[in-house]
C-alpha cells in the first residue's frame, strides 16, 4: 500500500507548527530567568538550584525542538523529492505504521534498530 504523501505532507506541517509554538512558548517563558543570576542572594540556594535545573529542562526541550523541527523540514522535502517512505540504509519501504508513529522516520524499524544498538 502506497503512502498517502499529501495526508502525510498535511501532518508534517500540524507537527511542525505544534512544536515551533511549544518552543516559542518555553522561550517566552524564559525570558524571566535572566533575574536568576542577579536575585541569587536573595534566594534560598535550594530554590536558586531549582530555577536552574528548571532552566537547563527548558533549554533542553528547546534544543530537541529544533532538531525534532528540522527532520520534519527534511521529511517535508523528502516529500517533495520522491524519496519519502524510502528507507535511507536499505531502500525498503518504510511500513505506513512506522510512519503513523514517526512521520519524519528515514530508517526502516529494522535500520533503526540496528543503528541504535551500533
Amino acid at each position: 500500500m502506497a503512502v498517502d504523501v499529501a495526508r502525510k505532507r498535511e501532518e508534517l506541517l500540524v507537527l511542525r507548527e505544534r512544536i515551533l509554538r511549544a518552543a516559542n512558548d518555553l522561550a517566552a517563558d524564559d525570558e524571566g530567568h535572566g533575574e536568576i543570576n542577579s536575585a541569587a542572594g536573595d534566594q534560598h540556594l535550594a530554590d536558586h538550584a531549582s530555577d536552574l535545573v528548571d532552566l537547563e529542562v527548558d533549554l533542553s526541550l528547546e534544543e530537541n525542538a529544533g532538531n525534532v523541527i528540522a527532520e520534519i523540514d527534511d521529511a517535508l522535502a523528502r516529500i517533495d523529492n520522491g524519496t519519502y517512505g524510502t528507507c535511507a540504509a536499505c531502500g525498503a519501504p518504510i511500513p505506513e505504521e512506522r510512519l503513523d508513529a514517526v512521520p519524519y522516520a528515514t530508517l526502516c524499524l529494522d535500520d533503526k534498530r540496528r543503528e541504535e544498538h551500533a
